[in-house]
């Protein structure tokens, strides 16, 4: 099992974590101790877990967003992917218009050209 420092607001902390884990939660951490910061400047040093607790809500509110954002984008493209199953079925039906089209045409132009052979 691994373990990792990591400074939160100018707080070092030591974290376990899995093997192989330990640069991600760095990065983790990192992220935390920015949306603190960022906090920080906006309404100074309230304590550690006030602070803690608004930044743990911020980035709740960035996981929501982020959720809802993926979810409208599963929704469209689910809706893209129906249509273009309704596109390939419309261009399928297209195609085999035309080729009967073409079909008639050429036992019209072959009718035509008998009838003139016997003329």
């Amino acid at each position: 099992m691994g373990q990792v420092n990591v400074t939160v607001n100018q707080r070092s902390y030591t974290v376990a974590c899995g093997d192989g884990e330990e640069q991600h939660l760095t990065e983790l951490a990192q992220y935390l101790d920015k949306r603190v910061g960022e906090l920080t400047e906006a309404v100074g040093q309230v304590g550690d877990a006030r602070l803690l607790l608004m930044a743990g809500l911020l980035i709740c509110d960035d996981l929501s967003d982020a959720l809802e954002k993926s979810k409208k984008l599963k929704d469209e493209i689910a809706t893209l992917n129906a249509q273009g199953v309704d596109a390939q079925a419309a261009s399928n039906q297209t195609e085999e218009n035309i080729a009967n089209i073409l079909v008639n045409s050429a036992k019209r132009i072959e009718d035509m050209a008998i009838r003139l052979e016997t003329s």
